[in-house]
């Protein structure tokens, strides 16, 4: 949508956590109106660029309801430190057949950020592929929390002052559940808990002694970290989870059995701040 806004000139937005309504049109008189020369529909390449989802209404995006983790309050700003993750090609095709089993019996999961039902996905192998395997995935080393405008500039700088980044790989290993502390959404997630780990509880604590200079609540105290690709509303974790072990022990049985289900290279850090992303490191290449 960037294109867009660019092709007819860029409106005033918020950065807060939340949107700001559009102002109402102003009222013109009948002469006025008949004088105006009014803007043509926008190319349609624009209204479906390089990393859209193409034609998505079979999907019904957005009919889950989604719960705000904390109230707006004006001036405050998401903040949430996370390492970006993308899956490599060559394990997609055996994760796309174990979304569709857990997705045909779970039909209430949806993928995350894009919230189309998983099912709906699976109707096509492409779209599966693109949509909830092909997008950028996060590893949170904090809480998503709301900071003060005036803490923006310190949070930021000491991140980029207190965390060191080395070269090393994550082993997303397990299948597993997770559900908000609030006990609003269940998550399908992959988790770390081989090779990166120590890596990444390291950075945690470094993220954790940034949030606690600013009193901002802290991580979790044993924090396992993962990444999530799909999500259902309430806490439906005790079925999820006998699903996702049956699905397990099934693939065991074909003869798949994995030590590990796809591994990654750490390449950074970034640090998402109401609708801004900071980059605080990358580890440079050779």
């Amino acid at each position: 949508m960037d294109a867009l806004i660019a092709s007819y000139g860029d409106a005033s937005s918020d950065d807060s956590d939340t949107d700001t309504p559009n102002p109402p049109p102003p009222q013109t008189s009948n002469s006025q109106a008949s004088s105006t020369t009014l803007l043509p529909p926008p190319p349609l390449f624009l209204l479906e660029p390089p990393n859209s989802l193409g034609n998505m209404e079979y999907l019904q995006i957005g009919q889950a309801a989604r719960v705000r983790t904390f109230p707006h309050v004006e001036g405050n700003y998401a903040l949430h430190v996370y390492i970006p993750v993308y899956i490599p090609s060559t394990p997609k095709k055996d994760l796309a057949l174990f979304l569709k089993k857990v997705a045909s019996l779970v039909p209430s999961l949806h993928v995350v950020d894009v919230d189309v039902p998983l099912n709906s996905l699976c109707k096509d192998d492409q779209k599966l592929a693109q949509v909830a395997l092909g997008r950028e995935f996060h590893i949170s080393l904090g809480r998503t929390v709301p900071i003060r405008v005036h803490q923006i500039d310190s949070v930021v700088a000491m991140l980029r002052q207190k965390l060191q980044f080395q070269r090393y790989l994550i082993d997303f290993s397990k299948w597993e559940v997770f559900v908000n502390d609030d006990h609003t959404r269940t998550f399908l997630s992959m988790e770390v808990n081989t090779g990166g780990l120590a890596e990444i509880t390291n950075q945690i604590q470094v993220v954790n002694e940034v949030y606690r200079l600013h009193n901002l609540p802290e991580f979790y105290k044993d924090p396992r970290p993962h990444i999530s690709l799909a999500w259902a509303l309430g806490d439906i974790s005790d079925s999820l989870k006998r699903i996702v072990e049956e699905e397990m022990k099934r693939v065991n049985v074909r003869g798949s059995l994995q030590k590990c289900i796809f591994t990654s290279k750490f390449s950074g850090i970034e640090c998402k701040i109401g609708q801004k992303t900071y980059k605080i490191g990358k580890v440079q290449d050779d």
